[in-house]
Protein backbone atom coordinates (compact mmCIF):
# COMPACT_ATOMS: atom_id res chain seq x y z
CA UNK A 1 0.00 0.00 0.00
CA UNK A 2 1.44 3.21 -0.95
CA UNK A 3 0.94 6.15 0.64
CA UNK A 4 0.89 10.04 -0.13
CA UNK A 5 3.57 12.55 1.87
CA UNK A 6 1.54 15.71 2.74
CA UNK A 7 3.25 19.02 2.32
CA UNK A 8 2.13 22.06 4.40
CA UNK A 9 3.05 25.81 2.68
CA UNK A 10 6.19 25.77 5.35
CA UNK A 11 7.38 22.55 4.81
CA UNK A 12 7.27 22.95 0.98
CA UNK A 13 9.10 26.17 1.36
CA UNK A 14 11.74 24.33 3.14
CA UNK A 15 12.15 21.67 0.53
CA UNK A 16 12.39 24.27 -2.19
CA UNK A 17 14.97 26.44 -0.46
CA UNK A 18 17.08 22.97 0.00
CA UNK A 19 16.88 22.35 -3.52
CA UNK A 20 17.80 25.63 -5.11
CA UNK A 21 20.12 27.74 -2.36
CA UNK A 22 20.86 30.50 -4.59
CA UNK A 23 17.17 31.32 -5.46
CA UNK A 24 16.40 31.15 -2.03
CA UNK A 25 16.67 34.77 -1.28
CA UNK A 26 14.61 35.51 -4.14
CA UNK A 27 12.07 32.99 -3.15
CA UNK A 28 11.82 33.39 0.24
CA UNK A 29 11.32 37.01 1.51
CA UNK A 30 11.97 37.76 5.23
CA UNK A 31 13.04 40.31 7.79
CA UNK A 32 16.99 40.08 6.84
CA UNK A 33 16.07 40.75 3.42
CA UNK A 34 15.73 44.67 4.15
CA UNK A 35 19.16 44.73 6.39
CA UNK A 36 21.12 43.18 3.79
CA UNK A 37 19.75 46.39 1.87
CA UNK A 38 21.09 48.47 4.20
CA UNK A 39 24.48 46.68 4.13
CA UNK A 40 25.14 47.47 0.73
CA UNK A 41 28.23 50.14 0.20
CA UNK A 42 26.93 53.91 -1.11
CA UNK A 43 29.05 54.45 -4.98
CA UNK A 44 31.24 57.15 -3.16
CA UNK A 45 32.40 53.94 -0.56
CA UNK A 46 33.00 51.67 -3.94
CA UNK A 47 34.54 53.74 -5.77
CA UNK A 48 36.01 56.98 -4.00
CA UNK A 49 37.50 59.91 -5.55
CA UNK A 50 40.88 60.26 -6.73
CA UNK A 51 43.25 62.24 -4.02
CA UNK A 52 43.14 65.85 -5.07
CA UNK A 53 46.96 66.29 -4.76
CA UNK A 54 47.92 64.04 -7.66
CA UNK A 55 45.86 66.57 -9.72
CA UNK A 56 47.27 69.66 -8.46
CA UNK A 57 49.76 71.83 -10.55
CA UNK A 58 52.81 71.36 -8.00
CA UNK A 59 52.61 68.02 -9.00
CA UNK A 60 52.60 68.35 -12.27
CA UNK A 61 54.92 70.91 -11.96
CA UNK A 62 57.15 68.57 -10.10
CA UNK A 63 56.73 65.66 -12.51
CA UNK A 64 57.61 67.96 -15.74
CA UNK A 65 60.81 68.97 -13.85
CA UNK A 66 62.02 65.82 -13.01
CA UNK A 67 61.73 65.14 -16.53
CA UNK A 68 63.59 68.28 -17.90
CA UNK A 69 66.22 68.18 -15.41
CA UNK A 70 67.16 64.61 -17.72
CA UNK A 71 66.77 66.62 -20.56
CA UNK A 72 70.66 68.15 -22.09
CA UNK A 73 70.30 70.32 -24.41
CA UNK A 74 72.20 69.39 -27.83
CA UNK A 75 75.09 71.73 -28.89
CA UNK A 76 74.69 73.10 -32.92
CA UNK A 77 77.21 71.94 -34.90
CA UNK A 78 76.55 75.17 -37.24
CA UNK A 79 78.66 78.48 -36.34
CA UNK A 80 78.74 81.84 -37.70
CA UNK A 81 81.02 84.17 -38.41
CA UNK A 82 80.92 87.93 -39.90
CA UNK A 83 84.31 89.07 -42.11
CA UNK A 84 84.80 92.66 -42.97
CA UNK A 85 86.19 93.72 -46.43
CA UNK A 86 87.62 97.53 -46.25
CA UNK A 87 86.82 99.46 -49.02
CA UNK A 88 90.22 99.70 -49.65
CA UNK A 89 90.59 96.27 -50.59
CA UNK A 90 87.76 95.71 -52.50
CA UNK A 91 88.23 94.04 -55.69
CA UNK A 92 84.43 94.88 -57.04
CA UNK A 93 83.86 98.28 -55.95
CA UNK A 94 80.75 98.77 -58.48
CA UNK A 95 77.90 99.70 -55.61
CA UNK A 96 75.91 100.58 -58.46
CA UNK A 97 76.00 96.69 -59.41
CA UNK A 98 75.93 95.35 -55.46
CA UNK A 99 74.20 91.98 -55.46
CA UNK A 100 73.99 91.49 -59.34
CA UNK A 101 77.70 91.63 -61.03
CA UNK A 102 80.56 89.73 -60.76
CA UNK A 103 80.94 90.10 -56.71
CA UNK A 104 77.50 87.68 -56.74
CA UNK A 105 78.26 85.79 -58.59
CA UNK A 106 81.83 84.51 -56.75
CA UNK A 107 79.58 84.23 -53.41
CA UNK A 108 77.12 81.67 -55.07
CA UNK A 109 80.18 79.82 -56.61
CA UNK A 110 81.86 80.05 -53.19
CA UNK A 111 78.52 78.58 -51.55
CA UNK A 112 78.64 75.66 -53.84
CA UNK A 113 82.19 75.11 -53.26
CA UNK A 114 81.98 75.11 -49.80
CA UNK A 115 78.73 74.18 -48.59
CA UNK A 116 78.43 77.84 -46.13
CA UNK A 117 75.77 80.29 -46.52
CA UNK A 118 76.90 83.38 -47.20
CA UNK A 119 75.20 87.14 -46.98
CA UNK A 120 76.22 90.47 -48.47
CA UNK A 121 75.84 93.94 -46.79
CA UNK A 122 77.36 97.61 -47.53
CA UNK A 123 78.96 99.14 -44.33
CA UNK A 124 79.13 102.72 -43.94
CA UNK A 125 82.23 102.80 -44.65
CA UNK A 126 81.18 101.13 -48.16
CA UNK A 127 83.32 98.26 -46.94
CA UNK A 128 81.82 94.80 -47.52
CA UNK A 129 80.62 92.78 -44.31
CA UNK A 130 80.03 89.17 -45.57
CA UNK A 131 78.19 86.39 -42.64
CA UNK A 132 79.31 83.29 -43.27
CA UNK A 133 77.20 80.16 -41.58
CA UNK A 134 78.28 76.62 -41.10
CA UNK A 135 80.07 74.08 -39.94
CA UNK A 136 83.24 74.99 -38.88
CA UNK A 137 85.34 73.28 -41.76
CA UNK A 138 82.70 74.89 -44.35
CA UNK A 139 83.40 78.51 -42.44
CA UNK A 140 86.70 78.24 -42.85
CA UNK A 141 86.85 77.14 -46.42
CA UNK A 142 84.78 79.71 -47.16
CA UNK A 143 86.87 82.37 -45.34
CA UNK A 144 89.78 81.48 -47.65
CA UNK A 145 87.78 81.73 -51.19
CA UNK A 146 87.09 85.19 -49.77
CA UNK A 147 89.93 86.63 -48.93
CA UNK A 148 91.73 85.24 -52.35
CA UNK A 149 88.39 86.22 -54.32
CA UNK A 150 86.62 89.65 -53.20
CA UNK A 151 89.71 90.89 -51.42
CA UNK A 152 92.84 92.60 -53.29
CA UNK A 153 95.76 90.86 -52.46
CA UNK A 154 99.10 91.92 -50.37
CA UNK A 155 102.83 89.84 -50.56
CA UNK A 156 104.99 89.55 -48.23
CA UNK A 157 108.16 87.34 -47.03
CA UNK A 158 109.84 85.95 -44.10
CA UNK A 159 113.25 84.35 -43.89
CA UNK A 160 114.23 81.64 -41.71
CA UNK A 161 116.73 79.03 -41.16
CA UNK A 162 116.29 76.74 -44.81
CA UNK A 163 116.43 73.51 -42.01
CA UNK A 164 113.59 74.49 -40.48
CA UNK A 165 110.87 75.05 -43.44
CA UNK A 166 110.33 71.01 -43.13
CA UNK A 167 108.29 72.04 -39.54
CA UNK A 168 106.41 74.75 -41.14
CA UNK A 169 105.18 72.08 -44.11
CA UNK A 170 104.64 69.69 -41.58
CA UNK A 171 103.97 65.75 -42.17
CA UNK A 172 102.00 65.40 -45.60
CA UNK A 173 101.69 69.53 -46.01
CA UNK A 174 99.08 69.52 -43.34
CA UNK A 175 100.60 71.86 -40.96
CA UNK A 176 100.99 74.16 -44.40
CA UNK A 177 97.57 73.15 -45.22
CA UNK A 178 96.05 74.21 -41.35
CA UNK A 179 98.63 77.47 -40.91
CA UNK A 180 97.05 78.57 -44.43
CA UNK A 181 93.30 77.84 -43.57
CA UNK A 182 93.97 79.48 -40.05
CA UNK A 183 95.36 82.99 -41.75
CA UNK A 184 93.51 83.06 -44.82
CA UNK A 185 97.09 83.42 -46.64
CA UNK A 186 98.96 81.63 -49.84
CA UNK A 187 101.91 80.54 -48.48
CA UNK A 188 105.08 79.50 -50.55
CA UNK A 189 107.81 77.63 -49.40
CA UNK A 190 110.67 76.82 -51.86
CA UNK A 191 111.92 73.56 -52.95
CA UNK A 192 114.49 71.57 -50.98
CA UNK A 193 116.99 71.81 -53.71
CA UNK A 194 116.23 75.97 -53.90
CA UNK A 195 119.03 77.26 -51.62
CA UNK A 196 116.41 80.55 -50.58
CA UNK A 197 115.82 80.37 -47.27
CA UNK A 198 112.57 82.80 -48.11
CA UNK A 199 109.35 82.24 -47.58
CA UNK A 200 106.52 84.15 -49.40
CA UNK A 201 103.14 84.83 -47.85
CA UNK A 202 100.12 86.20 -50.22
CA UNK A 203 97.02 87.74 -48.75
CA UNK A 204 95.29 90.44 -46.95
CA UNK A 205 97.37 92.98 -44.80
CA UNK A 206 96.05 91.24 -41.51
CA UNK A 207 96.45 87.71 -42.46
CA UNK A 208 100.32 88.36 -44.07
CA UNK A 209 100.99 89.45 -40.02
CA UNK A 210 99.35 86.73 -38.88
CA UNK A 211 101.10 83.99 -40.70
CA UNK A 212 105.05 85.66 -40.45
CA UNK A 213 103.72 85.42 -36.72
CA UNK A 214 103.09 81.84 -36.76
CA UNK A 215 106.13 80.80 -39.27
CA UNK A 216 108.75 82.40 -37.05
CA UNK A 217 107.15 80.96 -33.79
CA UNK A 218 108.01 77.68 -35.77
CA UNK A 219 111.26 78.41 -36.60
CA UNK A 220 112.00 79.62 -32.71
CA UNK A 221 110.35 76.23 -31.60
CA UNK A 222 112.82 74.33 -34.09
CA UNK A 223 115.83 76.88 -32.87
CA UNK A 224 118.34 74.96 -30.76
CA UNK A 225 120.10 78.41 -29.33
CA UNK A 226 117.81 79.62 -26.05
CA UNK A 227 114.72 80.24 -25.87
CA UNK A 228 112.40 82.72 -23.28
CA UNK A 229 108.58 83.73 -22.78
CA UNK A 230 107.64 86.79 -21.67
CA UNK A 231 103.98 87.28 -20.93
CA UNK A 232 103.38 90.70 -21.40
CA UNK A 233 99.59 92.78 -21.09
CA UNK A 234 98.67 93.42 -25.10
CA UNK A 235 98.21 97.43 -24.01
CA UNK A 236 102.08 97.51 -23.57
CA UNK A 237 102.94 95.44 -26.87
CA UNK A 238 103.01 99.16 -28.94
CA UNK A 239 105.24 100.13 -26.56
CA UNK A 240 108.08 97.76 -26.66
CA UNK A 241 108.02 97.16 -30.61
CA UNK A 242 107.56 101.77 -31.16
CA UNK A 243 106.51 103.19 -34.44
CA UNK A 244 106.70 100.92 -37.37
CA UNK A 245 108.37 97.98 -35.39
CA UNK A 246 111.78 100.86 -35.24
CA UNK A 247 112.37 99.99 -31.40
CA UNK A 248 112.13 96.51 -31.43
CA UNK A 249 114.16 96.21 -34.98
CA UNK A 250 117.04 97.96 -32.82
CA UNK A 251 116.68 96.00 -29.88
CA UNK A 252 117.29 92.45 -32.31
CA UNK A 253 120.30 94.70 -33.73
CA UNK A 254 121.90 95.67 -30.84
CA UNK A 255 121.15 92.21 -28.96
CA UNK A 256 121.80 89.96 -31.84
CA UNK A 257 118.68 88.06 -30.27
CA UNK A 258 115.33 87.24 -32.30
CA UNK A 259 111.98 89.10 -31.06
CA UNK A 260 109.13 87.83 -31.36
CA UNK A 261 106.03 90.24 -30.50
CA UNK A 262 102.55 89.33 -31.79
CA UNK A 263 100.67 91.22 -33.94
CA UNK A 264 97.73 93.56 -32.98
CA UNK A 265 95.41 91.45 -34.99
CA UNK A 266 96.93 88.20 -32.76
CA UNK A 267 95.56 87.79 -29.48
CA UNK A 268 98.29 86.54 -27.32
CA UNK A 269 100.40 88.24 -24.30
CA UNK A 270 103.74 86.03 -25.38
CA UNK A 271 106.43 88.16 -26.89
CA UNK A 272 109.12 84.53 -27.62
CA UNK A 273 112.84 85.51 -27.85
CA UNK A 274 115.32 83.34 -29.61
CA UNK A 275 119.34 83.31 -29.34
CA UNK A 276 122.59 82.63 -27.63
CA UNK A 277 121.44 83.16 -23.78
CA UNK A 278 123.38 85.93 -23.53
CA UNK A 279 121.58 87.53 -25.78
CA UNK A 280 118.29 86.54 -24.87
CA UNK A 281 118.89 87.76 -21.64
CA UNK A 282 120.26 90.91 -22.77
CA UNK A 283 116.83 91.25 -24.74
CA UNK A 284 114.80 90.11 -21.54
CA UNK A 285 115.75 92.59 -19.58
CA UNK A 286 115.40 95.56 -22.06
CA UNK A 287 111.49 94.78 -22.77
CA UNK A 288 111.04 93.92 -18.99
CA UNK A 289 112.68 97.44 -18.21
CA UNK A 290 110.35 99.29 -21.00
CA UNK A 291 106.90 97.42 -19.33
CA UNK A 292 107.78 98.37 -15.72
CA UNK A 293 108.91 102.12 -17.10
CA UNK A 294 105.31 102.19 -18.87
CA UNK A 295 103.36 100.62 -15.98
CA UNK A 296 104.55 102.90 -13.47
CA UNK A 297 103.40 105.86 -15.31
Amino acid sequence: MSSVAVLTQESFNEHRSGLLPEQSGAAVAGPSAGQDEDALPTYKEAFPPLPEKAASPEGTQETVNAWTSKIRPLKSSIITQVFHVPLEERKYKDINQFGEGDQAKVCVDIMHKTGAHLELSLAKDQGLSIMVSGKLDAVMKARKEIVSRLQTQASATVAIPKEHHRFVIGKNGEKLQELELKTATKIQIPRPDDPSNQIKISGTKEGLEKAKHEILLISAEQDKRAVERVNIDKVYHPFITGAYNKLVGEMMQETGARINVPPPSVNKTEIVITGEKEQVALAVAMIKKIYEDKKKN
